[in-house]
């Protein structure tokens, strides 16, 4: 028997009315946000510093104007880009460094990336307890040692000048063995303490080739050379990647891969050691001249 139509009415009005009672928001509620709003605004609107602020910014040490400067010309912009590119390299020891840089970090970024798949075929995780698999804590122990060799840093005294070269040479020559050694031997322990120094000396010696960077630059042009740098880095990295791991170039097993990135270490060690023969070479003769003409002043 169906209901009656007021009697239904009645009834929805009495539900509706319930129903607007239980959905009340408490004071609490809408009290605090509320108040939150309304000093946010207050604040936002209470400037005390502006009178300030607009002298301050054209002071005579900020590059501001109260006009609008006309844009610069997008040729002018490049050309003085190409121009400050060509002064920064063409300093010998700003190159040197700046290779080095460009070349390791390319090999590092490597060789992090695909390590964990050496580990993994080293010892399978599956096979192995989940106790055994250390991956993680060498990554952070890694990182800490890391960090603790950059403070170190500063307390070491040498002719960057002189032995800088040869250092980069002897350096790259170990991350090379550590890459080996990581690669050849079929010990996840030994793997573990391989990568773990081959991280302690990248990042101590990524730390001296920034500071030595630095130091032959002038702060406007920090952006562009270390932009130059990465840029290169991570193109090489691309393209070994292509070349190396890529299925559509040689797609290397993980083993290969490896015996690659210490061979290419190995390259960087020689280069870095033939330049810096050369440069000692060239130093020590021109020590010698000037002894040689003040001899023959002397008789």
């Amino acid at each position: 028997m169906d209901v009656p139509g007021p009697v239904s009415r009645r009834a929805a009005a009495a539900a509706a009315t319930m129903l607007l009672r239980t959905a009340r928001v408490p004071r609490e509620g809408w009290l605090l946000p509320t108040a939150l709003l309304c000093a946010y605004g207050f604040f936002a609107s209470l400037r005390p510093s502006e009178p300030f602020l607009t002298p301050y910014l054209l002071g005579p040490d900020k590059n501001l104007t109260e006009r609008e400067e006309p844009q610069p010309d997008r040729l002018l912009v490049l050309k003085v880009l190409w121009n400050d590119f060509l002064m920064c390299y063409s300093s010998r020891p700003l190159l040197c460094w700046s290779v080095w840089w460009a070349l390791s970090t390319c090999g590092y970024f490597q060789v992090i990336n695909y390590t964990q798949g050496l580990w993994e075929q080293v010892m399978p995780s599956r096979h192995a307890a989940i106790s055994a698999v250390y991956n993680g804590g060498v990554e952070a122990v890694s990182t800490l040692l890391g960090a603790v060799a950059v403070f170190a840093v500063g307390y070491i005294k040498i002719s960057w000048s002189t032995w800088g070269e040869m250092t980069l040479s002897l350096c790259s020559l170990l991350i090379a063995a550590t890459v080996y050694i990581m690669d050849t031997v079929g010990n996840i322990w030994v793997c573990y303490a391989s990568y773990v120094v081959f991280r302690i000396i990248y990042m101590l010696l990524i730390t001296i080739a920034t500071f030595q960077i630095a130091a032959n630059l002038s702060m406007e042009r920090y952006a562009l050379v270390f932009g130059v740098n990465t840029f290169i880095a991570l193109a090489l990295q691309t393209l070994l990647t292509l070349i190396v791991v890529d299925a559509s170039g040689l797609g290397l097993d993980i083993t290969t891969q490896f015996l690659i990135y210490a061979g290419y270490f190995a390259l960087i060690a020689v280069v870095f050691l033939a330049n810096g023969i050369v440069t000692i070479m060239k130093k020590y003769t021109k020590q010698e001249e000037p002894e040689s003409g003040s001899q023959v002043t002397t008789s």
